[in-house]
């Protein structure tokens, strides 16, 4: 058996460390031996973070990964393999019976939740669509709509540890106001359809700023991206990337229409989140 888990962009402008949105770019994790007809499949050691995930879980023997998902870029590489490992060591002793997986998902997600010190990306890369995570508790959003998502992937990484860090250790009163309002908005906004407020719902106080004084291109992207009319845009993650949602007519004109210095990805929402199938 291998387990399918999507990328996922975090926080969704104003929703630091409390949102995310799970995306069509996977990464395979599989336990046994390197499948010769898993094109670009490589043994995990035992520092790479599906790995450590597996062990931790129970799993025993090898572990092989295929991932396009970049790592350093913020598109959740490592909440997607952790997650991997996760559910392989699950798979190894309980095999793919959707009814396990689900009691499961609990404890799941708790332990990826422990090993990536944060629950947005992996919350989104278990479950799928886009979620909504605090208090060890994570909840889908329901989507009457389907937009496309249009990612500015630039060609360096920025640290996530170093972008954290940058971070201050209070913020104005104001400035949580505003953050609380957005995230809210946002919920509300996705949950109705209602693509009219999207570029309000995801403006930040918190975090973005500090966050493109590290990483210059991706806040011209981020720009760039809104005057061509996408509905909202944002830093994923801790960045470098940059998320644009959009209508699907627009996609392929506001991808081509964003900065050099990096390539785009035109994306839906993975709404499946984490799945294991035969090898």
């Amino acid at each position: 058996m291998l387990v399918r888990v999507p990328a996922s962009s975090a926080n969704l402008g104003p929703g630091f460390d409390t949102l995310g949105m799970a995306l069509t770019l996977h990464a395979e994790v599989g336990f046994g031996a390197l499948p010769a007809h898993v094109e670009g499949a490589r043994i995990a050691d035992d520092t790479h973070p599906a790995t450590v995930a597996f062990r931790r879980h129970g799993g025993t023997g090898a572990l092989w990964v295929r991932s396009p998902i970049p790592s350093g870029r913020g598109l959740g590489f490592s909440g997607a393999v952790r997650v991997g490992g996760l559910l392989a060591a699950h798979a190894q002793r309980h095999g793919a019976d959707p009814d396990l997986l689900s009691s499961a998902l609990p404890e799941l997600l708790h332990l990826a939740t422990e090993l990536e010190g944060h629950a947005d990306n992996v919350a989104a890369s278990l479950l799928g669509g886009v979620v909504a995570t605090a208090g060890g508790q994570a909840v889908r959003v329901p989507m009457p709509f389907d937009p496309v998502m249009v990612m500015w992937v630039p060609d360096f990484e920025t640290s996530t540890d170093r972008s954290r860090a940058a971070l201050p250790d209070a913020v104005p009163m104001a400035d949580v106001v505003f953050n609380l309002g957005r995230t809210a908005l946002l919920v509300a906004a996705l949950a109705a359809g209602d693509v009219d407020v999207l570029r309000e719902a995801t403006r930040d106080r918190l975090h973005q700023d500090v966050r493109f004084e590290l990483a210059e291109p991706s806040r011209a992207a981020y720009l760039r991206a809104l005057e061509l009319g996408a509905w909202a845009s944002w830093l994923s993650g801790s960045g470098p990337t940059v998320a644009a949602m959009c209508a699907s007519d627009d996609a392929e004109r506001i991808a081509a229409g964003l900065p050099d210095g990096g390539h785009t990805k035109v994306l839906r929402i993975d709404h499946a989140g984490a799945v294991i199938e035969p090898a």
